[in-house]
């Protein structure tokens, strides 16, 4: 802790009068004079009855414009103190500190929700949190797989399970998500299909509560082909798709000839 001497600021307004002890304490901070600017004034500290009130004498923070490149709008802040039975005003703090018109760096925001879909490339490892609210314990709910029978029989007869598996609130985002998407029945290729993909034979559904709901598309043609779809989504590779032959269109078996380079006399 830094003291600095002034004779003649001694009482009980020294702390506010030792401008010039002020700015050294920021200057030897700083580093440079020339990286502490001018004086903006002074503030009175006034200490709560729960850090001791008067008992910890007068304290006074004073505050300098600051000139440290890359540090605009900022300025310095120099508290000093003048304690009882003491002769010498004490350095308590020096810090360097933003002012209203100061740029600050944004808010910073955890990875996991700055990360968005698509961001995961080859070799990244996007580990899930203990809070995922999109998982729960296995032990605590049953595992939404268990609706489908093959599924239950295998996963008792090797006696593995998973340590978390989807919660509800999880599979709620997931259904809204996909019904909202690229293959869901409000999109475009949807509605103008010649059916849904629950009556085509392309058609796998999922296990478990989503049965019903979505499945995976098994035809190499349509542009599903292994993404998951809605029961309601519908492409023109549907199985039950077909090409109705037109019974009037003309059959000609007679020669025709092209006149449209020269005139027929």
């Amino acid at each position: 802790m830094a003291e600095f001497s002034d004779p003649a600021a001694a009482g009980s307004d020294a702390p506010s009068t030792a401008v010039e002890q002020a700015r050294a304490a920021a200057v030897d901070t700083a580093g440079s004079p020339e990286l502490v600017g001018e004086h903006l004034g002074a503030t009175r500290e006034t200490p709560s009855a729960e850090q001791g009130g008067a008992d910890l004498g007068d304290v006074v923070t004073h505050s300098f414009a600051s000139r440290l490149p890359g540090y605009v709008g900022w300025y310095w802040a120099v508290t000093l103190a003048a304690v009882p039975g003491e002769e010498h005003v004490t350095v308590d703090e020096v810090v360097l500190l933003p002012g209203e018109q100061a740029l600050l760096a944004p808010a910073w925001v955890p990875w996991h929700e700055r990360l968005r879909p698509g961001d995961l490339s080859v070799g990244d490892v996007l580990p899930s949190t203990e809070d995922d609210p999109r998982l729960v314990p296995g032990y605590t709910t049953d595992d939404d797989s268990a609706d489908d029978p093959e599924g239950s029989v295998v996963a008792s007869e090797i006696g593995l399970g998973r340590e978390r598996v989807m919660s509800r609130e999880g599979r709620a985002e997931a259904v809204a998500r996909w019904n909202a998407g690229e293959f869901g029945p409000r999109s475009a290729m949807a509605r103008q299909a010649p059916g849904p993909c629950g009556t085509c034979g392309f058609f796998l559904p999922l296990a478990g509560s989503l049965r019903q709901s979505f499945g995976a598309c098994g035809n190499v043609y349509a542009p599903a082909d292994g993404r998951v779809v809605a029961v309601d989504y519908g492409c023109g590779a549907h199985s039950q798709a077909t090409l109705v032959a037109d019974d009037a269109a003309e059959v000609v078996r007679s020669a025709r000839y092209d006149t449209g380079s020269f005139d027929v006399l």
